[in-house]
C-alpha cells in the first residue's frame, strides 16, 4: 500500500512534468490524465476559466472508452458554464473551496447546487461520486475547474473519494494552475505572432492556425501509433508539434502585400515570390534556443513539399535559399524533397493544412463540399500527400470534424 509520503512525491514529480509541457492543450489533456490515474477515478473532465464562465474543454471516460473500436477517440462538444452557484463546476470556481459528493443523485437541498443527468440519460453512464477541484494559482486566481467522476476501487467498483486524499490532490491542482497559466503565456505568445501573419493575410486566422495545430497532432498521434511508436515518445512530440503548427505561414509577413493580397491569379514569377515564405518563415526560427525553434524551422520549411518531390522549397540551405550542394535539379534549381525526405512534421502539417483550406470559406472561394475535400484528399494519397498521413488523418476523421466546431470562424 502507497503511503502518504510517497503520494506527495509522485504528485511532486508530476509537477516536474507538467511543467514541462509547454502547450496548453496538450497540458490539459495530460493533467486530466494524470489526475484521474492518482485518484483512481473512472472519468473527468477539466473547465478552464473565460472571464465570467468557465469554458469545457476535455473530457476522459474509460467505461465509455472501453465501449469504442480500439484506436478511436471519445468525441465531445465543448461549452461554458457561467460562474456561479448553479452547477457544481460554477460553484466551485465561485466559492474557490473544493466539493467531494459521495453521489450525486442524492444532493437533496443541502447544496446551492443542482446535478445535470442530461449526459448520463442519453449514454447510460452512471454518475455518481465527483470531486471537484478550484484550479488556483499561487496569488489565489482560479484558472479553471478539475472534475474527477466515479472513484474505483481494486474491485472496479464506485466509491467516495477519499476525504484524506484532499489535501494531495488540491496540491497537485495548485501545481497544475501555475502550469496551465504558464502554457496560457506561451499559447498567447505563439498567437500574437500568427496575428502577424493574419493582419498581412486574412486566410491566416486565429482559428485557421488552431485548427490546422489540432488536426496535425491528432493525424501525427494516429500515424505514430500505427508505426508502433510508444505513447511515451508521442507525448513530447505532440507538444512541440501543436506549437510549431500554429506558425506554419508565419513566412508571409516577409511577403509583398501586391503578391499576398492579390485577388487576382498570380503569375509565376509572383508565384515564385510567394513560395519564400517557406524560407522566410524557417528563417525567423534561425537561431535555435529550443525544440520549439527547431520544429517551427521545420515545419515552415516543410509543409509545403510533396511526397512525389514536386512541392517546394526543397532542399535548400534554410538561411540562404539557396540549392544544398548535390540536390540541383536540371534547371539549377533546388530538387523538391520526396517521400521521407520530407520530415514528419512537414508531411502530417501539409495534410492537416489543404484540409483546412479546402473546408473553410475564402474572399476568393466557397467552402468546398466535405465530399469533394476527402474525394480529393484521397486522389493525392501518393502524389501530393503521404499515403501513411493520409490513412491516419480518415481514421480520426471523426475527430477532425469535433476540432472544426471548436474553432469556429468568428
Amino acid at each position: 500500500m502507497v503511503d502518504e509520503k510517497d503520494k506527495l512525491k509522485r504528485i511532486i514529480n508530476i509537477g516536474i512534468e507538467l511543467a514541462g509541457v509547454k502547450d496548453i492543450d496538450v497540458l490539459l489533456e495530460r493533467i486530466l490524465s494524470e489526475a484521474r490515474e492518482f485518484a483512481n477515478a473512472d472519468a473527468g473532465s477539466i473547465y478552464i476559466k473565460y472571464e465570467d464562465r468557465l469554458k469545457f474543454k476535455y473530457t476522459q471516460n474509460d467505461t465509455l472508452q472501453s465501449k469504442l473500436p480500439k484506436g478511436k477517440k471519445l468525441i465531445y462538444s465543448t461549452f461554458t458554464v457561467p460562474i456561479n452557484n448553479a452547477s457544481i463546476s460554477g460553484h466551485v470556481a465561485h466559492t474557490g473551496e473544493i466539493t467531494n459528493l459521495p453521489d450525486v443523485y442524492s444532493l437533496g437541498n443541502v447544496y446551492p447546487f443542482s446535478f445535470n443527468r442530461s449526459f448520463d440519460e442519453m449514454t447510460g453512464y452512471r454518475t455518481k461520486s465527483v470531486l471537484t477541484i478550484p484550479l488556483k494559482t499561487n496569488r489565489g486566481d482560479i484558472t479553471g475547474v478539475l472534475q474527477l467522476i466515479n472513484c474505483t476501487d481494486a474491485s472496479g467498483n464506485v466509491i467516495p473519494f477519499p476525504k484524506n486524499e484532499e489535501p494531495l490532490i488540491v496540491h497537485f491542482a495548485n501545481l497544475a494552475a501555475m502550469a496551465i497559466e504558464r502554457a496560457q503565456m506561451t499559447r498567447s505568445m505563439i498567437l500574437r505572432t500568427a496575428k502577424m501573419a493574419e493582419l498581412r493575410d486574412p486566410k491566416e486566422t486565429g482559428a485557421h492556425v488552431n485548427r490546422v495545430a489540432s488536426y496535425s497532432i491528432e493525424i501525427y498521434e494516429k500515424w505514430a501509433i500505427n508505426r508502433g511508436i510508444s505513447q511515451q515518445e508521442i507525448e513530447p512530440k505532440k507538444d512541440v508539434l501543436r506549437m510549431a503548427a500554429m506558425l506554419h505561414d508565419v513566412g508571409k509577413v516577409g511577403i509583398t502585400d501586391a503578391i499576398l493580397k492579390k485577388p487576382a491569379r498570380l503569375t509565376p514569377e509572383e508565384y515564385e515570390i510567394m513560395k519564400k515564405h517557406t524560407i522566410l518563415g524557417a528563417q525567423m526560427f534561425a537561431d535555435v534556443y529550443s525544440e520549439f525553434d527547431e520544429s517551427s524551422a521545420i515545419v515552415a520549411l516543410n509543409h509545403h513539399e510533396r511526397w512525389d518531390g514536386n512541392g517546394y522549397p526543397g532542399h535548400v540551405n534554410p538561411f540562404t535559399g539557396a540549392p544544398l550542394s548535390g540536390y540541383e535539379n536540371e534547371s539549377g534549381k533546388a530538387r523538391g524533397k520526396k517521400e521521407e525526405e520530407t520530415h514528419v512534421f512537414g508531411r502530417v502539417v501539409a495534410v492537416a493544412d489543404v484540409y483546412d483550406a479546402l473546408s473553410s470559406k475564402r474572399v476568393y472561394k466557397e467552402k468546398w463540399e466535405e465530399s469533394e475535400v476527402l474525394e480529393t484528399l484521397r486522389n493525392e494519397r501518393g502524389k501530393q500527400f503521404d499515403p501513411e498521413m493520409i490513412d491516419a488523418f480518415l481514421s480520426v476523421l471523426d475527430v477532425i470534424k469535433s476540432i472544426s466546431e471548436r474553432y469556429p470562424e468568428h
